[in-house]
């Protein structure tokens, strides 16, 4: 089973000044966003990645440009891949306002504590539950894609954003699309799931910081340790394992 890094975008000029980007064009990232996404790149300089894909929203497409700026031991980056489907949530007439005027309104509390059912007003608005099925579809043909041209070791990275991520970290935890906001998805941050046949795996969420190296493909052996779980078990080690 491949490992994916889902990457949230770095810090835009929308974040800096507390309002709801959505779609707007434009939205790029500040200078703070541009030193995470460098910071990232260096991060991730262990790691030869398979494949990279991004939302087609500029904050996102110029975190991964950055991530590509530092060659992997396999040498140049992939080309990115942009798809729609891993795009921010159609947030409709809630689209570049700000967070304290939202904070307002009645929908709001429908988000914070029932985002399941929360849809966004507007021709073009969208419902929570919505962006969730076309991100966790996305995801998987990605993933089984990946598999199949680099096979079941391979390490791929999705750039795209926080609510999509926490919606993504959700389904892959078994948690209720209500309970996503007590998840969390920083700018330039990292989280890690492999999807085993049987469940997909968490390792990481919201890292800003940690040592990314240990995610790399294992090397091959012979014979794995009793109760081992390699890359291609949909086990879960009982009693937890010894770790990566």
């Amino acid at each position: 089973m491949p490992t994916l890094l889902l990457v949230r975008h770095g810090r835009t000029t929308a974040n800096s000044a507390g309002v709801l980007a959505g779609w707007t064009p434009g939205v790029r990232l500040d200078e703070h966003g541009e030193q995470q996404a460098a910071a990232l790149a260096r991060r991730l300089a262990p790691l030869p990645v398979a494949a990279m894909v991004s939302s087609p929203l500029e904050r996102c497409r110029q975190t991964a440009e950055a991530l590509r700026t530092v060659d992997g031991p396999a040498g140049a980056r992939p080309q990115v891949l942009v798809d729609d489907a891993l795009g921010e949530v159609r947030y409709g007439d809630w689209t570049g306002r700000e967070l304290k005027s939202l904070a307002k309104e009645p929908l709001w509390k429908t988000v914070q504590a029932h985002p399941s059912a929360a849809v966004f007003p507007g021709a073009d608005g969208e419902g929570l539950a919505q962006m969730q099925h076309r991100a966790v579809r996305a995801v998987r043909e990605h993933d089984a894609r990946v598999a199949s041209e680099h096979g079941e070791d391979a390490v791929w990275v999705a750039v795209t954003h926080g609510d999509v991520i926490k919606a993504l970290l959700a389904d892959a935890l078994g948690m209720h699309l209500d309970l996503f906001q007590r998840l969390s998805a920083d700018p330039c941050s990292v989280s890690v799931v492999r999807y085993a046949p049987l469940r997909p795996f968490v390792l990481r969420t919201n890292d800003s910081g940690g040592d990314l190296a240990a995610f790399a493909p294992p090397r091959r052996r012979r014979r794995a340790a009793p109760g081992a779980r390699g890359a291609s078990s949909s086990d879960a080690v009982v009693g937890g394992g010894a770790g990566t």
